[in-house]
């Protein structure tokens, strides 16, 4: 007699999604980095030169950016079905969110430019006003 070793379904589950898992997550990351390279280019200076400079407020500032960028895409990611459903959610709430920064950025005026100058503080009130935003946006697209 042979006896048959069936697999848990656990793993079944775990082998059929894995791959799916990848291509959303790699989806996801690439719209991810695709947002913070528009970002970085439409700010009015270099963050990345300027942390790269040693400059602590502008890691603040542009960490902040990453998370506000993350935080609506993961949850577009949770939401959504398939890659088109990413795709679309995804670049919506990063184009969205790119406009908050932007809107944030003018109701805080000044406050771009101080982080240029180093000012930690600044950069914090920037980054957690930039993450407040990416908070409700994030709630806004799990509808």
């Amino acid at each position: 007699m042979i006896l048959a070793l069936a697999s848990p379904p656990e793993l079944d589950a775990w082998a059929a999604g894995y791959p799916v898992t990848l291509l959303h997550v790699g989806v996801a990351l690439a719209i991810l980095l695709a947002g913070a390279l528009v970002y970085t280019l439409i700010t009015p200076y270099r963050e990345i030169q300027l942390v790269r400079d040693g400059n602590p407020a502008a890691a603040v500032s542009l960490g902040s950016v990453l998370i506000g960028l993350a935080l609506p895409l993961a949850f577009a990611v949770a939401a959504s079905v398939s890659v088109l459903d990413i795709a679309l959610w995804g670049v919506t709430s990063l184009v969205l969110q790119l406009a908050l920064f932007w809107l944030v950025d003018l109701l805080l005026a000044g406050l771009p430019h101080r982080i240029k100058d180093g000012d930690v503080a600044a950069a914090a009130l920037l980054a957690l006003a930039k993450l407040a935003v990416a908070a409700i946006l994030a709630g806004a697209v799990t509808g």
